[in-house]
């Protein structure tokens, strides 16, 4: 080889392998699960943090929703401006994060439900969509029916059937939330026109949960364990069909009033000082940006996971992600936050068995007699 061709390879060699920034230690080493260890699920989900891409965000999120579950005000250093509580340690102890849930309607249509009702048996705000409600409440009535995401729409109206996704719900499900539901809201009118009851979306949510009186339904769960249930888009859904055709019978009929549930929904965020608040948002829409909007009235989130398969490029605020938010005071800039693109009927479920439940399996074991 001549010395132009040595030097024109010596070029090349240093253009095509430019000299390597030494990553040990400083980022973590990509491995996978092996499974010659056997099947373990635990370790699995924790083989994530290096398997990358979106399987590393979702051990993301449970390392972030973790730390929401574990902080406590004891955690941070007494201010000068700490009242005389404030300083107490049993009390800092005690005092812990709010969680502000938020899901879309299909979400509560799957068998996420479930474990959206587990859930509230930990004290968190919900935001959802006006789905998100009745949906709760016709499972408890009729039965939702797994089918697949090709049937024709227009085979599945002439024989009374709606499909959510691969999802099926036939019509007669809706006619047994009719005849459930306008009984409640005669009751409801009654109140309003003889006690002066101010009824507000929240307010409509908790007197349903009572109704249905059924222990699958999160609602019931939400309004027996006093957790507030916030639905700014309340006639957009079945819910609101009724409340159209109720407003026949009755003139002047229902009243509710929205402006006291945002005062309300703010005021979950603007008052949760000296807590830090946390917010795990499944889908986009109406939940998502009343969650973050609350929590901008308070300087932003200190911790946000969001779960959802939508892109950003559209500019919706489904698809943003989390830095998006720090530039509105959403989140706070200091926030640990991340995006997990998956299908929540996925990652949810992985999630709280690596968190709520995980937490909540410890507890039974450090009790006695278990």
């Amino acid at each position: 080889m001549g010395e132009e061709a040595a030097d024109l390879i010596q070029n090349l060699r240093s253009v095509v392998f430019k000299e390597s920034e030494n990553l040990q230690g400083v980022h973590t080493k990509i491995n996978g699960y092996d499974f010659n260890h056997g099947v373990n699920y635990p370790h699995l989900l924790k083989s994530f943090v290096s398997t990358g891409f979106q399987a590393s965000n979702l051990a993301e999120a449970i390392h972030i929703v973790n730390q929401m579950l574990e902080w406590r005000l004891s955690h941070e250093k007494v201010t000068e401006d700490c009242s005389e509580e404030g300083k107490n340690p049993t009390y800092r102890e005690s005092v812990k994060c709010k969680i502000f849930l938020g899901f879309t309607s299909n979400l509560i249509s799957s068998g996420v439900r479930d474990i959206i009702r587990y859930l509230v048996e930990h004290h968190m705000v919900i935001v959802t969509t006006t789905g998100g409600i009745e949906e709760d409440i016709i499972k408890c009535l009729a039965d939702t029916y797994l089918s697949d995401f090709s049937l024709p729409g227009a085979v599945l109206r002439s024989k009374g059937l709606n499909r959510i996704g691969n999802l099926l719900v036939p019509n007669e499900n809706y006619c047994k939330f009719e005849d459930w539901i306008m009984p409640v809201f005669d009751q409801m009118l009654e109140e309003q026109k003889e006690k002066r009851v101010l009824w507000t979306p929240s307010k409509l949510i908790a007197r349903l949960g009572k109704e249905i009186n059924n222990e699958s339904s999160y609602l019931y769960w939400a309004y027996k364990n006093d957790i507030p249930v916030f639905c700014p888009g309340l006639t957009d859904g079945s819910l609101g069909d009724m409340l159209y055709f109720h407003s026949f019978r009755n003139n002047p009929g229902l009243v509710v009033d929205v402006v006291q549930d945002i005062r309300a929904m703010n005021g979950e965020a603007v008052h949760a000082d000296p807590r830090k608040t946390g917010m795990i948002i499944l889908g986009g829409g109406l939940p998502k940006h009343h969650i973050c909007n609350a929590n901008m009235m308070r300087n932003g989130a200190d911790y946000a996971v969001f779960i959802n398969t939508a892109q950003e490029f559209d500019g919706s605020d489904s698809g943003a992600r989390p830095d998006e938010a720090v530039s509105w005071g959403k989140i706070r800039a200091s926030a640990k936050s991340v995006k997990v693109h998956c299908d929540a009927t996925i990652a949810f479920p992985l999630l709280v068995a690596e968190t709520f439940a995980a937490k909540k399996e410890k507890t039974v074991e450090r009790k006695p007699g278990f």
